[in-house]
């Protein structure tokens, strides 16, 4: 990977906030000329700083289908892989969405999306749960997000009552 330089950092920077900054943009902000800003993209994402640009959509808004679950999985590691084998064999499953190493009480946290809660209950016990390495599984299914990416779903409502004091 190359440098990463201050004006690669503040591209990034800007990008995370909002992915679809132009580099014209981008190049305004940073008082940088915009074939330079293209060219700093253009690495990152060769190098693959920047894997993909991406909306963050409430999909409450949208459907209520679709459930999620946040798995805490203790495991065995292999011996000469560690964890790396049994993340791969997990995130390779169409359901996973994410797969973090974790420190603490357990070694594995998967985000699962299904249809239902049957379908990710499936998921852990005939594909999870079998997985010779897997000790454990405690599934946490999520009822609502607040606030994802930074981004807050909900509006806050401000309260207008009239204050009564004794």
């Amino acid at each position: 990977m190359r440098e990463l330089t201050d004006l690669k950092m503040k591209v990034l920077d800007l990008l995370n906030e909002d992915a679809r900054r132009s580099p014209a943009l981008l190049s305004t902000l940073l008082g940088v000329g915009e074939d330079e800003v293209k060219a700093v993209i253009a690495e990152l994402e060769e190098d693959h700083v920047i894997v993909k640009y991406a909306a963050v959509v409430n999909w409450s808004k949208i459907e209520d289908e679709t459930v999620t679950a946040l798995i805490e999985v203790q495991i065995t590691p292999e011996r000469g892989r560690g964890f790396e084998g049994i993340a791969e064999r997990i995130y390779l499953y169409p359901q996973v969405k994410s797969v973090y190493l974790m420190s603490g009480a357990y070694d594995l946290l998967v985000e699962v999306e299904g249809r239902n809660l049957r379908e990710v209950a499936n998921f852990v016990s005939e594909k999870l749960s079998p997985i010779d390495s897997v000790l454990s599984t405690k599934t946490n299914f999520i009822l609502k997000k607040y606030k994802q990416d930074g981004i807050i779903f909900e509006e806050h409502e401000e309260d207008n009552r009239l204050m009564i004091s004794p």
